[in-house]
């Protein structure tokens, strides 16, 4: 009989079926999505306009608000002004304010354009997107601080939610300008990020995505920070002081947001090429997310891990580098396992048997699944295991390996012999396997 011959993976169909979890946890939820002016100006525009136009065709229901600091300034220009900015407040006289209505105006009509596009072979074929607009946004003015007036600047007072969730649920989608209205019939000029946050927070929005300028959020080395929780932000608010002012006030509104209800904000560089859609549908996304807790966590496993767990350990006990466990020894072993969870996926788990008369304790079956091993989780999950070790007051930690003994002595694991394991330990030693016993005085 004939083999079948191994076909050879598809990397859309991966990411494809890959992607389908996170279609249907986004379907029917509300999105604020908030993008400066500076996205207009590029010829990238329409990619993310389809983009956007994507995830409505996909049952997300939308809400953008767009910037217009360049259209604004460009006519400010063209009149031989320009904008005021005083502690990082601007200043909106009222020939600013002549320049920031007809930029607003100017850019959502070519926003709506774009969402109205719907020729044949094109990414818009067949969309018909509906897109609403109004006066949605109720503003005061910041008036004078400091001695300074800020005219027509003026920050959000109340949103109309029950008229914005209306017209979500009708299916389209709302574009709402950075401009507020008083009582009195005035305009104001108003930051997007807050008036984005001020919505999210107001409608309850399941998730805030600002899509920043330039790289997005790095760490010293410039690696992108992908989790975050207000206190963190707060933290970098304060110890970065080189954070361009637009870039500090999406991260403020952001923890804002976050602290007000709203349960996931999105920071993403805008310039990289499809950024919203890695973000949304591949678990390790494309930016940084704040969250109110810890996106990725680890913690003491629960029975209803045992699943995750045997599924992540599964292909190295195939391989033989674990040893192989039943459900049912799992079942009963899973309250000395520690696992690493990352948006309710298990990625890694290790577990620990102690032996207190000797003050010593077995670090096994210790993994991280093969796509989460750069990031440094087994170095991560190896110190919290040891730290578990010491509240314990355990004083040595042994593995015994076959494949990983490079690995351990690099993080200081100590070649040793079966005789200087725990008595009880050495009476279980499997001797046909053969493993290597390694040790380490946790200090």
């Amino acid at each position: 009989m004939a083999k079948t011959p191994n076909k050879k993976r598809d990397p859309f169909v991966d990411w494809f079926r890959g992607s389908s979890p996170y279609i249907h946890a986004h379907r029917g939820k509300t999105f604020v999505i908030a993008f400066g002016g500076e996205a207009l100006e590029e010829s990238g525009f329409a990619e993310l306009i389809h983009d956007i136009a994507l995830l409505r065709a996909l049952g997300i229901r939308l809400v953008l608000v767009p910037g217009a600091r360049p259209q604004i300034e460009e006519r400010l220009k063209l009149r031989g002004a320009k904008m005021q900015y005083i502690n990082g407040l601007r200043v909106t006289d009222d020939e600013a304010l002549r320049c920031v209505k007809e930029a607003a105006g100017a850019v959502r009509v070519e926003i709506e354009a774009l969402l109205s596009m719907g020729l044949a072979n094109s990414p818009m074929a067949g969309a018909k997107v509906r897109v609403a607009s109004g006066n949605f946004v109720t503003a005061k003015p910041i008036g004078v601080r400091e001695g300074v007036d800020y005219c027509h600047t003026g920050q959000v007072r109340r949103v109309d939610a029950n008229a914005i969730c209306r017209l979500v649920e009708s299916d389209a989608i709302v574009l709402i300008p950075p401009l507020g209205y008083s009582p009195t019939g005035e305009v104001f000029n108003i930051s997007a990020a807050d008036v984005a946050s001020a919505i999210a927070i107001a409608i309850g929005a399941d998730k805030l995505i600002y899509l920043a300028e330039g790289k997005g959020l790095t760490d010293s080395r410039g690696w992108l920070i992908t989790n975050l929780v207000p206190r963190e932000v707060d933290a970098i608010l304060k110890r970065r002081t080189t954070l361009s002012e637009d870039f500090s006030q999406q991260l403020r509104n952001a923890a804002e947001a976050c602290r007000s209800g709203v349960r996931r904000i999105h920071l993403l560089g805008r310039k990289s090429d499809g950024a919203l859609l890695k973000e949304l549908f591949t678990r390790d996304g494309a930016g940084t997310m704040l969250t109110a807790e810890p996106y990725e966590e680890i913690r003491t496993a629960k029975i209803d891990d045992v699943g995750g767990v045997i599924e992540l350990i599964a292909p190295q006990e195939k391989q033989g580098t674990l040893v192989r466990r039943s459900r049912e020894l799992l079942e009963t072993e899973i309250g000395h396992f520690t696992v690493v969870e990352l948006d309710g996926m298990i990625i890694g788990c290790a577990a620990l048997f102690c032996y207190p008369r000797e003050k010593m304790a077995e670090l096994a079956c210790i993994t991280v699944h093969p796509d989460y091993r750069r990031g440094g989780r087994g170095d991560t999950l190896l110190a919290h295991m040891e730290n578990e070790a010491r509240s314990r007051g355990i004083e040595q930690l042994f593995v015994l390996t076959t494949e990983a003994a490079h690995w351990f002595r690099e993080r200081g694991f100590t070649p040793s012999q079966v005789k200087s394991l725990p008595l009880k330990k050495r009476g279980l030693y499997n001797y046909q396997r053969n493993s290597k016993v390694f040790i380490k005085k946790l200090g």
